[in-house]
């Protein structure tokens, strides 16, 4: 799918021209010198086509597969979608996301917020209070100078809100920044206001200054202390209930829309029930949803808690990430070693999976049965097989990521690969 006005679309091609070279890892030593649109257009084979290992790959059915079943849940359930960007940082994927009906991306930091305008995201959602002053200046600078673009962004704390005003009343900014209180999800989590009547605080002190405007009320959902289904939507309803009454309140009066926001990776289906729940406000209501994992999924941590395995009826997401790597000691009986290690895994929450053997001698790809990663070194995965396991030096070795937020981070240009091994084009991360 692609969408004609997609302004991302639009500026994507510049990436094309780029010298592939020692820069990014894994790609084929033979290709240096030629553009990344040049060496795409050769639709070089993954396993013959001269990468070298470890190489991280996409599975372009996969990540079609992700895109196009979010897009629906999103749309059955009457909600906005601002994917958390920061969690592949790939213009590209942006592209893809808006072409599937996305609102705009969610980000962190002021950096990936100039990424994300350097290729025309027309809306996002910084999930951060931004008390940055050269960072607040230039988003003044951006919204003075385009009409369309829409920034939002978290406030909780009165000395947050006292920065970003001062910076920008230094800058002379003609149009305010949007920002939404955000809750906190309760004692010990991570940021946002503790309590309603914080909350209330910060939103007098938004309505006082002119470079601000109080659009919403949001949060994350993912830091609830102890989270389970009775504990999330309790919180939930919180955030809802806090909207509502700052609506009544005429918090909103001078607004198109009221946004409403909330949504990791792991909970968006009690995010989807709870704001079903929220009854008809002053105004319109973008009940934004923020999840980001979701596009390429992973082989740990989100595949053990997506909502689609509580709701299987909904569908499944689909692991999009392989790491190759390849056999490079066999020291001991029992043990092994792969060339791929911290520099090029996710090892934050899991260990990568083996999954699948390519052997050297060009035998048929089979099953990791019996093959077990227990730890990583920098460069080095130790491997451990069980007892008659067929492992040499040479083989190659499929590995399942968990994680995505740590693995986009470490790869610049990512082969995506069609389940025959043709690699059909390169997604570029810039972290």
């Amino acid at each position: 799918m692609s969408t004609p006005d997609n302004p991302v679309t639009a500026r994507l091609g510049g990436l094309d021209s780029e010298i592939v070279d020692h820069r990014f890892k894994g790609l084929p030593p033979d290709a240096a010198g030629k553009t990344v649109g040049e060496l795409a257009a050769e639709r070089r084979n993954l396993h013959t086509g001269g990468f070298t290992t470890p190489v991280m790959t996409l599975s372009a059915e996969h990540l079609a597969h992700n895109l196009a079943l979010m897009e629906t849940y999103t749309e059955r359930h009457g909600l906005a979608f601002a994917p958390h960007g920061k969690t592949s940082m790939a213009p590209q994927l942006f592209a893809r996301q808006l072409d599937h009906g996305a609102w705009g991306v969610t980000l962190a930091v002021p950096h990936q917020v100039r990424v994300a305008r350097e290729f025309g995201v027309p809306r996002i959602f910084l999930a951060n209070e931004l008390v940055d002053a050269a960072a607040l200046r230039w988003i003044a600078a951006e919204l003075d100078a385009d009409p369309a673009f829409r920034f939002i962004c978290y406030a909780d704390s009165p000395r947050g809100v006292e920065l970003m005003h001062a910076a920008l009343t230094e800058a002379g900014a003609t149009r305010p920044v949007d920002v939404v209180i955000e809750l906190g999800a309760g004692d010990g989590a991570r940021t946002g206001v503790r309590t309603e009547a914080e909350a209330y605080e910060i939103a007098d002190l938004v309505a006082a200054a002119d470079t601000l405007r109080l659009v919403g009320i949001a949060g994350y959902e993912g830091e609830v202390p102890q989270a389970d289904h009775a504990r999330v939507t309790a919180w939930l309803r919180r955030l809802t209930s806090l909207a509502v009454e700052f609506d009544k309140a005429g918090r909103f009066a001078d607004l198109d829309e009221i946004v409403v926001s909330a949504g990791g990776s792991a909970w968006f289906d009690a995010v989807a029930e709870v704001f079903a729940e929220l009854p008809e406000l002053s105004r319109p209501t973008l009940k934004l949803l923020r999840s980001g994992a979701y596009v390429s999924h992973d082989e740990g941590q989100y595949r053990k808690v997506t909502p689609f395995n509580r709701v299987p009826q909904e569908g499944s997401l689909r692991s999009a990430f392989t790491l190759w790597s390849q056999v490079v000691s066999r020291p001991e009986p029992g043990q092994a070693f792969l060339n791929a290690g911290k520099r090029d895994a996710a090892y934050d929450l899991h260990l990568p999976q083996a999954r699948a053997v390519r052997p050297a001698d060009g035998g048929p790809e089979r099953a990791a049965d019996g093959v077990h990663v227990v730890s990583l070194s920098d460069q080095h995965a130790w491997v451990r097989t069980e007892e008659d396991v067929t492992l040499e030096v040479g083989d190659r070795v499929a590995l399942g990521m968990s994680h995505p937020c740590t693995i986009f981070d470490k790869w610049q240009l990512i082969p995506v690969v069609q389940e025959d091994g043709t690699v059909t084009e390169y997604i570029r991360t810039y972290f």
